[in-house]
């Protein structure tokens, strides 16, 4: 029977507000393609994805044990750490979101627990195998496979579908893209709720709750499938504008393409016990997809950065929760002091976002258009020009909110 002193109960709470910020965060993984191109009405699409991640958060807890068991070792952790650590992550996640741009939830989380964990028990607690293994090497892998399978998928697409009857093509390929943003969203539940799973089995283990090397108990793994559920629904709709809007301009080919390709790269890596990112490989795939239409663009200034939010996550939440940590070892006022922080923190983040408000009514409004970049007028430049023109003709918006035009592109705004 599992026994929960105060501050385990702190731990675990504070977990699961993570595992939310994480759902609302990464909403646009799964759904800002699908939601840009119109496939989908954006409420409708949010709602799909939340069932999806709450049962994709039951099918494997291979990652979980990854981090319950692989990333730092379990006799050096106390649960204050872990609380620290989610202090970290939990910051990292609310400013990304404020500003727009998607990082990884994953490994603010990584960050936040190694910079804990080195502040409490030194270096020697981190494995660092694990770390270059199953999260650096990921880290960098994952959105250049996404990108690599998404633009040759979009390439195909438009060839194989090039004397297609155009609306009769558009509407499967959106049929499509409704269903391969539902397996990214499956996908997502498998990775992402797993690591909350994680987090909170290693600090049952750190305050004597459960037996050392135990997987995630059923109560554990229901609660974070409820609690990203819950986060994917609300919508980090900022975020899903620069996903849907702010990288390049999609139609229901690239958008079928991006999903598909990332939905393959995240469930082979759930499926290894690798911490991927779902942000990095979708990201990935949408530029890729870009890249792989005639005349596509993809919007440079805005992808760098996002390259510079996720070369800064693992060390800034690191920073944070290392800093926590320090403060919490001072005893119950210190973890008090901290908790006020917290909340503090993300109060003013939130009040600063409702200046200017991103919802499911403007989510898919953009302002003047980024010019071509130079690795986008390469790349285009050789790729072969459709033939026929018909599959390749602009798609007609689903809703006339939702309306943008390939001779009008745009860009997000980044708030």
């Amino acid at each position: 029977m599992e026994s929960f002193s105060l501050i385990l109960a702190i731990v675990v709470v504070t977990a699961l507000a993570f595992d939310f910020t994480n759902g609302f965060h990464d909403t646009a993984n799964a759904m800002a393609t699908t939601i840009s191109t119109g496939a989908m009405r954006p409420k409708a699409a949010v709602a799909m994805s939340a069932v999806l991640n709450l049962v994709g958060a039951f099918l494997s807890v291979e990652v979980a044990n990854t981090i319950s068991k692989g990333l730092v070792d379990e006799a050096g952790i106390r649960p204050e750490v872990i609380f620290a650590a989610l202090v970290g992550a939990i910051l990292w996640n609310l400013l990304t979101w404020l500003v727009g741009l998607p990082s990884s939830s994953s490994h603010a989380l990584m960050g936040g627990l190694i910079g804990a964990t080195i502040a409490s028990a030194g270096i020697g607690a981190v494995h660092g195998d694990v770390l270059v293994t199953k999260v650096l090497i990921p880290a960098v892998a994952a959105p250049l496979v996404a990108g690599l399978a998404a633009m040759l998928a979009t390439r195909l697409t438009f060839s194989l579908g090039k004397k297609a009857d155009g609306k009769a093509s558009e509407k499967g390929y959106r049929a499509g893209q409704i269903a391969s943003a539902g397996l990214v969203s499956l996908a997502h539940g498998t990775n992402d709720a797993q690591k909350t799973m994680g987090v909170i089995t290693l600090a049952l283990v750190a305050g004597g709750a459960v037996a050392p090397d135990s997987d995630p108990p059923m109560w554990v793994i229901l609660s974070a499938g409820i609690a990203i559920a819950l986060g994917t629904y609300l919508g980090g709709w900022r975020i899903i504008r620069t996903m849907g809007k702010g990288l390049t301009d999609l139609r229901p080919q690239q958008g079928f393409a991006a999903q598909t390709s990332a939905a393959t790269v995240i469930l082979a890596s759930s499926h290894l016990g690798f911490s991927l990112s779902t942000t990095h490989s979708v990201s990935g795939a949408v530029m890729g997809a870009g890249l792989g239409r005639k005349g596509g663009v993809v919007r440079w200034s805005t992808a760098t950065r996002m390259f510079v939010a996720w070369g800064l996550t693992l060390p800034a939440a690191a920073l944070v929760g290392a800093l926590a940590e320090y403060v919490t070892g001072f005893g119950d006022w210190g973890t008090a002091a901290v908790t006020v922080f917290l909340v503090a923190s993300s109060a003013a983040i939130w009040k600063i976002s409702r200046r200017e408000v991103v919802d499911h009514t403007n989510v898919n409004d953009t302002e003047e258009a980024e010019p071509a970049g130079v690795v986008t007028t390469a790349m285009a430049a050789v790729t072969p020009p459709p033939a026929g023109g018909a599959a390749t003709e602009e798609p007609a918006p689903a809703f006339p909110a939702q309306a943008t035009s390939e001779r009008t592109p745009s860009t997000t705004t980044t708030v």
